[in-house]
């Protein structure tokens, strides 16, 4: 273990969930850690406030914050198991339901505000770790094996692995000149918290239609809550969508009302709206000897399943356990191995994940009454088909 101050052995720039999420698994090891952030506060939510920016966490992401010992304070906090899913198509008859009784479940998943999940994370960081924020990075090399980092304070840092966390548009990968696989879906995701007429029930709808899905994910404000309130995430063109944010509030709830076809009756009540820009995209590769890029700096999926948060996660669990396991068998940080196998493990699942995404956006985005027809049969011979149905929530849990 390196005692050096200005030398540690991993550096994470990023201290989002997925980068916190990475420092946590890594404070068994006995590794020193730096952990680097441009923000210092996390906001919190309380009462009828939601964090607009909610997770779908999967019961294998959940169950990686439980190794890491933060799922209790995510509990204690709130979070919104779902207890089951329905998906419709708004311009057909085709529905598949499932089930956490029907496929053997406690639930499937949870929904939770990224503040939330974030603040259990810093928390268990707590004394346990270098945490500097805020903090921006200046300039990087590498020499003799070395990432050699200079701060937006002067000081310098030496490390033998530099992680980057840090988002959808990275500074490190940038830096790095990894190139990316992108395009603009020229969609906007609307997010805001709602009130519905009718209690939720611990299920998450999703709607689709030609113009974008749309979803509603339950919320729980405490233990008493009757379930009223919803996280909606709703892609919609981009001229669409700025029409949407222009209305009143009123003249929103309405329209909301009815794209969602009053699955839970009327929409009484809309907290601010957030528009959010939609783009695909996959760094070529993610690292070489002494770097890796994990979460939203290695890919951006579509939002439509809600699996953004949960592929990062993986990647914090797998990356944290190669490093782990190069440091009990003497291998050096730094070592091009210790990448290697960590996208060997991860850029085919998550590469997979965004192909089953872009094809889902493409099947119902898609207008043709010969296609409108299958894929409403499609759905409802989906829907009578438990196996089958077991395997894909076996898919979208992290399981396969």
């Amino acid at each position: 273990m390196i005692s050096d101050a200005n030398t540690a052995d991993v550096v994470i720039v990023g201290a989002g969930v997925v980068g916190s999420a990475l420092a946590q698994a890594l404070v068994p090891s006995d590794l020193r850690v730096v952990l680097l952030d441009q923000q210092v506060e996390i906001p919190r939510y309380s009462g009828e406030v939601f964090d607009p920016r909610v997770v779908a966490l999967s019961p294998a992401a959940a169950a990686f914050l439980g190794r890491l010992g933060t799922w209790p304070d995510i509990l204690q906090q709130r979070a919104c198991p779902y207890l089951g899913m329905e998906v419709w198509d708004g311009e057909g008859n085709g529905r598949i339901r499932f089930s956490c009784d029907e496929l053997h479940r406690d639930n499937l998943g949870y929904i939770v505000e990224n503040s939330v999940v974030l603040t259990a994370l810093r928390q268990s960081l707590a004394d346990l770790i270098d945490f500097r924020a805020p903090l921006s990075l200046t300039s990087w090399t590498q020499i003799d094996g070395l990432n050699h980092l200079v701060l937006s304070d002067g000081s310098t840092l030496r490390s033998p692995l530099l992680v980057g966390a840090d988002g959808a548009h990275s500074q490190l990968r940038q830096m790095a000149h990894i190139p990316v696989r992108e395009w603009d879906y020229r969609h906007q995701a609307i997010i805001t918290t709602i009130r519905t007429e009718e209690s939720h029930g611990f299920v998450a709808r999703q709607r689709f239609s030609h113009l974008g899905p749309l979803a509603f994910l339950p919320l729980l404000r405490d233990e008493a809550d009757a379930g009223h309130f919803c996280s909606i995430v709703w892609s919609l063109e981009s001229a669409e969508a700025e029409k949407m944010l222009a209305l009143g509030d009123e003249d929103f709830c309405r329209v909301l009302t009815l794209t969602s076809e009053a699955c839970l009756g009327q929409v009484a009540w809309s907290d601010q709206r957030f528009c959010v820009p939609l783009w695909q995209r996959h760094a070529r590769d993610y690292g070489y000897a002494g770097f890796a890029l994990v979460g939203d700096a290695a890919h951006c999926i579509h939002p439509l399943a809600g699996q953004g948060v949960n592929l990062g996660l993986y990647d914090a669990r797998i990356l944290a356990a190669e490093i782990v396991r190069a440091k009990q068998r003497g291998v050096p940080l730094q070592h091009p191995s210790v990448v290697q196998r960590y996208q060997r493990q991860r850029q085919m699942h998550n590469l997979g994940a965004m192909a089953s995404m872009e094809g889902f956006k493409h099947l119902f985005g898609n207008r043709s009454p010969w296609l409108l027809s299958l894929r409403n049969r499609g759905l409802g011979w989906v829907d009578g088909q438990l196996w089958l149905k077991r395997l894909l929530m076996q898919a979208a849990s992290g399981e396969i």
